[in-house]
């Protein structure tokens, strides 16, 4: 738990203490004005400001819980980003602000004597809430990262408790203590925290759908990593990093940290001259100034005021929230264990409901709300960690229900059906098994066997132009070696280091001529436009073609995933977008466009294997893919003219982007076929 309650637990020492630092300063000022009268005011903006930050939390919890699933994301992914701003602007304030804080507030105090009580109740208002609303708000998007409130809640309330302690210490001079130091060490640590929130705001956002890159992976390590174990678990608590990350996710992460902790580390480096703060925020003996008059007392009892400041923002939160609770019904708690499968899930009621899946066993677990009949899918969550909760959104209609829950090592277990009458018919996924893409993976290994062979013939043929010196034969067997290559997009995942060999991109090379790293088809079609010589391009010719011997003779025993095939289908043309029709991979040859229309026809090969399974789930989903292949392929084969290829970078720009749009929506069109085909274990 510590992992998911450590980042609450920064927040709550830190903001706890920049509260509890105002607090004393502003008692410890009364006390020495002779002024202890007037500390019920400090109090009662104290309570005023608590109230309003609990109030501020149980709105964002509960009116979050009643919205559909793509509005939960959205609000999250943009309270997420809210966050990130405050606690950004919070720590720059206190890196500023911690050595002339007590003259600041004690300025305020003064100022207030001469206003009244509403004056010093405002102050302390204003100076607790804001502290207490980013505290609200930081562990709101803590809770709803770490899919459960328990550790973030725990973490935020032993660091507020520590706070209040080092507080009291401070007042009574039990405890001295560097404020600069402190608050620079906790400033960097949430910047890396905010650094996390920031990336999982953004996947909120790219899962709701407001902005688009949700299937562009900067890298997948599901495969290879375990994303239950405790180390994989200890970094995506504490720096919100997981398995799998979008492109977008990555940049926004690796931006913000440099840029941010960059400027913080500058600023703290350019306050050095200045004097550390220590923190003595003392009460002095009463009666060494004057003292001012004791204000004149009205008729109005003095519980009024407290009691009206703290009721209202509650009752203000009750009214919120009761309007939003009545728009959908409320969200129930089912378990999800091998024992209690489906617990709580009695008698649900037509229409989109949200279910607090809550994880009652000692696994990691899938849950899906299934037709226990056909094994059609309603929703589902996968990697629910024991003692979390997540919440699953699905729509209600008439018909059989029942929760399948398949524990990590586990045995797969089914709860009691419960029938619903009433409803609409509402559409469910029919689950892919291993079996169902069974056939469509044998069919594709023999395209991709029988390309092999084809490719080794043509890679001997560059070899054989090469070692005898005609270059402009090995230009024009490359581009069509090239190209072969290009069409098995699919596997190219299977091919493993091979892949990196036999085409690998320059990137990270200083010298592309030179360096041994860079080889394949990429460093020949390099040398062949570049000028180099045959007894140049001879080992690299060589190269090539071993390597491609040895991937005919890898492939037919290397592991192809079932489940890549679907995923494929969408990844072909994302990497398109992003190397082919960027220029990254030309080296010359200007050939980036037939490179897109080959691995359109790969993508058009995959389409077709798998039509039987996407017209069973969604018939239409091949009808705007289809449309989607001939617009792109249409501006594609534009731009093939007698002369042969127009360089991308000859390509007017309307062209090009025209080009870049179509490319773009078809991979949008292309995005639910990795859903509608994933391997399900309720199947």
């Amino acid at each position: 738990m510590w992992d998911e309650a450590f980042p609450s637990f920064l927040i709550g020492l830190r903001e706890g203490l920049e509260a509890g630092l105002i607090v004393s300063i502003l008692v410890a000022t009364l006390v020495r004005a002779g002024q202890k009268g007037r500390l019920p005011q400090v109090w009662t903006g104290v309570a005023a400001a608590v109230a309003l930050s609990l109030s501020f939390g149980a709105v964002l919890t509960f009116t979050a819980a009643n919205l559909s699933g793509h509005a939960q994301e959205a609000f999250g992914g943009v309270l997420s980003l809210i966050a990130v701003g405050f606690v950004t602007a919070m720590v720059f304030w206190m890196r500023r602000s911690a050595r002339t804080l007590s003259a600041d507030i004690k300025e305020k105090v003064q100022a207030s004597l001469t206003m009244g009580a509403g004056a010093l109740v405002f102050t302390s208002f204003l100076a607790v809430g804001r502290e207490g609303l980013e505290t609200s708000l930081f562990l709101w998007t803590n809770a709803r990262t770490a899919g459960e409130s328990t550790g973030p809640i725990i973490g935020a309330a032993v660091g507020l408790l520590l706070s209040v302690g080092l507080c009291w210490g401070l007042y009574r001079r039990a405890l001295k203590m560097n404020l600069t130091k402190f608050f620079t060490i906790t400033g960097a640590g949430l910047i890396v925290v905010a650094a996390g929130v920031l990336g999982y705001g953004l996947r909120d956002l790219q899962e709701s759908g407001l902005i688009g890159g949700g299937t562009t992976y900067a890298f997948d390590l599901s495969g290879h990593l375990d994303a239950s174990s405790w180390y994989a678990t200890l970094v995506q608590g504490t720096l919100n990093l997981t398995v799998t990350m979008t492109v977008l996710q990555v940049v926004g992460y690796i931006a913000y940290l440099s840029i941010v902790m960059t400027l913080f580390i500058e600023g703290v480096r350019g306050g050095k001259a200045a004097p550390a703060a220590t923190a003595e925020a003392k009460p002095e003996a009463a009666g060494t100034d004057a003292e001012p008059a004791e204000p004149v007392r009205t008729g109005r009892p003095r519980w009024v005021l407290p009691t009206a400041l703290v009721a209202v923002p509650v009752v203000v939160a009750g009214a919120v929230i009761a309007v939003s609770d009545g728009k959908q019904d409320g969200s129930a708690t089912v378990a999800v264990s091998e024992q209690e499968c489906g617990k709580g899930f009695d008698s649900p009621q037509p229409g989109q409901q949200v279910f607090q899946m809550h994880n009652t066993g000692d696994k990691v677990s899938e849950v899906y709300l299934v037709n226990p009949g056909t094994g059609s899918v309603y929703g589902e969550i996968e990697g629910l960690a024991p003692g979390t909760t997540r919440a699953l959104t699905a729509t209600i209609g008439s018909g059989d229900y029942a929760w399948r829950c398949v524990p990590t090592g586990g045995t797969s277990v089914t709860s009691a059906t419960v029938h619903v009458s009433g409803g609409a018919e509402v559409k469910a996924v029919k689950p892919v098994s291993e079996d169902d893409l069974k056939a469509p993976l044998d069919s594709y290994k023999d395209y991709v066997n029988k390309g092999l062979a084809t490719l080794m013939t043509q890679t001997q043929k560059i070899q054989a132009d090469v070692h005898g010196g005609d270059l402009n034969a090995a230009k024009a067997d490359w581009l069509t070696a090239h190209l072969q290559y290009a069409s098995l997009g699919a596997a190219y995942g299977t091919f493993a280091d091979l892949d990196k060999k036999i085409d690998g991109r320059a990137d990270g090379y200083a010298d592309k001529a030179q360096d041994p790293g860079f080889t394949g088809f990429l460093r020949l079609e390099y040398g062949l436009w570049h000028g180099q010589s045959a007894a140049d391009l001879t080992p690299v010719a060589d190269e090539l073609a071993q390597n491609v011997a040895k991937l005919v003779h890898d492939f037919p025993t290397q592991d192809f995933d079932p489940g890549d095939l679907p995923l494929r289908a969408h990844e072909i043309l994302e990497n398109t977008l992003q190397f082919e029709l960027t220029g990254d991979t030309d080296m010359g040859s200007g050939t980036n466009l037939a490179t897109t229309q080959a691995n359109l026809a790969g993508t058009q090969e995959l389409l077709t294997l798998l039509q039987p399974l996407l017209d069973e789930r969604d018939p239409q989903v091949l009808v705007r893919v289809n449309a989607g292949m001939k617009r792109v392929g249409d501006l594609v084969a534009a731009a093939h003219t007698a002369d042969g290829w127009t360089p991308l970078d000859k390509l007017p720009g309307d062209a090009r982007r025209q080009l870049n749009g179509a490319t773009g929506q078809l991979l949008e069109d292309l995005s639910p076929v990795p859903a509608l085909l994933e391997i399900r274990k309720a199947a």
